[in-house]
């Protein structure tokens, strides 16, 4: 029996496609922030992804993301139509014939040593500021809102952490720090906010599940809501080891198939500790302040961020 959210989907393809609907199916175990369908007409077949109406931006920075990726060459679905139906954001894409990255018979390094090289191409698309809300596409300008404690800036977001590191501060409390790492912490902060970083486009969930693999072998990069823009490289690999931290994926093994595809070593990345530090930080910030439900797995993470950079 169809769900409501499936006929929905079933609606919204069947109005843009005009013909009528044969068959839909959910694609479930590959996300968490968007239902997505399967729909089937006569003569198309294509994916439909919803959101609650207030994501509708998030879809226009998406389909700005996979349009700009193609131009550099990263092959993505490509993005039919986005909108608002039944107080619904939606974004219908073609349907890609393929394994996901996660069931593919191909080796996961060999997938994520292409991811590092679409890496390398996604870094290079220009744009411009910094954050995570895209606001003028015709420019490809980023923003990231303000708060108390910070103008959204890069030195705003730098400041804003320096500032929070005090005698009483919450991650003291946590046991994500003390005082005397919290002093080092400081420092490392401070010299962040000197230093002059590239600041490009990350895609900012590189995944195997967030990956197709076409029947010609081509490995097709998949779902952009997490794109933003940050210092690069840093800011992708902060998020790759992020997720190593959570999951243990990427395998040390795939991560220097990544390292390998982008054409970077190791060595290469020696301003990353305090920039891991810094976000892992912020995030623990943000869950103190939105999401309390949060809290201990985002205070789980920085505590192996502290744990990776101060030994």
């Amino acid at each position: 029996m169809q769900t409501a959210a499936g006929k929905l989907a079933e609606r919204i393809a069947g109005a843009f496609l005009k013909e009528q609907v044969q068959a839909s199916y959910q694609i479930t175990g590959k996300g968490f922030v968007n239902q997505v369908y399967v729909v089937e007409t006569t003569n198309h077949k294509v994916v439909v992804r919803m959101n609650d109406a207030d994501h509708f931006p998030g879809y226009v920075k998406e389909n700005w993301c996979i349009s700009q990726a193609a131009a550099a060459g990263i092959p993505g679905p490509e993005v039919l139509s986005i909108g608002i139906a039944e107080e619904t954001a939606y974004m219908i894409q073609e349907f890609v014939e393929g394994d996901n990255g996660q069931d593919s018979t191909v080796s996961k390094s060999a997938i994520w040593r292409q991811l590092g090289g679409y890496s390398r191409l996604i870094h290079s698309i220009p744009v411009k500021g910094y954050g995570e809300h895209l606001i003028d596409p015709l420019h490809g300008e980023f923003h990231s809102p303000a708060h108390p404690g910070s103008d959204g800036s890069w030195q705003g977001y730098v400041q804003y952490n320096i500032n929070s590191l005090t005698a009483d501060d919450r991650l003291i409390e946590l046991g994500v720090t003390d005082q005397a790492k919290s002093q080092r912490v400081r420092k490392m902060f401070e010299q962040v906010r000197q230093k002059s970083f590239r600041f490009g486009l990350i895609h900012g969930d590189l995944s195997l599940k967030n990956t197709i693999i076409d029947p010609a072998g081509q490995v097709i990069l998949l779902d952009w809501g997490n794109a933003e823009v940050r210092p690069v490289p840093y800011g992708e690999i902060i998020a790759l080891m992020q997720s190593q931290l959570a999951s243990g994926e990427p395998a040390i093994e795939d991560f220097n198939a990544y390292l390998d595809g982008y054409g970077l070593s190791a060595g290469e990345l020696t301003d990353i500790h305090p920039l891991l530090l810094l976000k892992a930080f912020d995030n623990l910030r943000w869950a103190l302040d939105q999401r309390p439900d949060l809290i201990d797995a985002y205070a789980a993470s920085a505590k192996q961020a502290v744990g990776i950079v101060m030994g």
